[in-house]
């Protein structure tokens, strides 16, 4: 009787384990599709943030350099100075050239004033001369006057509609001399725009930081020659922070913007940082397929091997913390958990 009871329970136990087996294939299943497609997961990600390279608008030796490598620097501080002294000499100039032009204007606006008087004059003289010709005319038929007095008068009348011509024209040189046009003096204007250029120069000396951010790749020291539009060092933007995390496109389906996930960065393995998926990238370059001339160059494939591309999918980590900072290029571990 023994033996039989021991079989049917090794039997109950065995079925018991294999029902067991089973179920804990279906749940470790379950939990592995809800890791994967409900809420995806990757290591392959990368703290971002956006940089700059600083670069002088004008060229000239650095004469102030107040701050050092890997600062922290806030937005309208102080990067470092370029000399100055020779765009303010020219801002000098040009600011000298500015009241010389004032002085200019002043000056034609009187002979405008002189060649308004001279042509009003001009133009009375005409219409007595016009007068006198129509009073003196009528009375040659009655030799009341020689004809000699008559051409006289007729050529008087002419010179002096010549000289209301010519009076018109000086004052149209005057005014033209002078460059007003309507509220604006176009000569003040261009010295008024020298004076400015030469004003940004003289702030473009002035290097500042635009935001508050991280110096990086400092590399110059005061004295050294700083070339315009050419980049001496970066600036990495403090303001925001985001992760680059490239996950399979058979998980694509799965994250949308606005989804909030969590980050692990290596470097503070034991604290989570929160995020939202700002986007998913939407291409991908791909040499296989690129177009060489006018055809494009396609490579053999192995049809039983396809392997799934990773899309980036760019998350704004959405918290800073003091203690834990930031560093671009940490390496981070994303699962993104959906929508809030």
């Amino acid at each position: 009787m023994a033996e039989p009871n021991r079989n049917l329970v090794l039997r109950i136990i065995g079925r018991l384990l294999g029902a067991a087996i089973v179920l804990a294939t279906v749940v470790l299943g379950l939990y592995v599709y809800r890791a994967l497609y409900v809420h995806p997961r990757t290591d392959d990600a990368y703290v971002r943030a956006n940089f700059i390279g600083i670069a002088p608008h004008v060229s000239g030796p650095i004469v102030e350099l107040p701050i050092v490598d890997n600062q922290r620097v806030k937005a309208g501080d102080l990067l470092f100075v370029v000399d100055p002294r020779p765009y303010q000499s020219t801002l000098d100039m040009a600011k000298a050239q500015l009241e010389l032009t004032n002085l200019e204007i002043t000056g034609y606006a009187e002979a405008v004033a002189a060649s308004e008087a001279v042509l009003r004059q001009r133009e009375a003289d005409a219409a007595y001369a016009e007068q006198y010709l129509a009073r003196v005319e009528p009375l040659l038929s009655n030799q009341f006057v020689t004809q000699n007095q008559v051409f006289e008068a007729r050529t008087k009348s002419t010179a002096a509609h010549a000289l209301v011509q010519r009076a018109r024209s000086e004052l149209q040189r005057s005014r033209a001399l002078l460059g007003q046009l309507g509220d604006i003096n176009a000569r003040r204007q261009a010295a008024e725009a020298a004076v400015y250029d030469a004003q940004l120069n003289v702030d473009y000396c002035y290097v500042r930081a635009p935001f508050d951010a991280y110096v990086t790749n400092l590399n110059i020291a005061v004295g050294q020659y700083a070339n315009q539009g050419q980049q001496i060092f970066a600036l990495i933007d403090d303001r925001v922070w985001y992760v680059m995390a490239n996950f399979r496109e058979s998980f694509l389906a799965s994250i949308a913007p606005g989804m909030e996930t969590d980050v692990y960065l290596i470097s503070y393995p034991n604290h989570r940082f929160r995020g939202r998926v700002q986007g998913v990238g939407w291409g991908l370059y791909q040499e296989n397929g690129a177009s060489v001339g006018v055809l494009p160059s396609v490579e053999p494939t192995l049809n039983w091997v396809r392997l799934a591309q990773r899309f980036p999918v760019r998350i704004v980590l959405e918290e800073q913390d003091p203690a834990h900072p930031f560093r671009m290029g940490q390496t981070a571990v994303v699962t993104v958990r959906g929508q809030p």
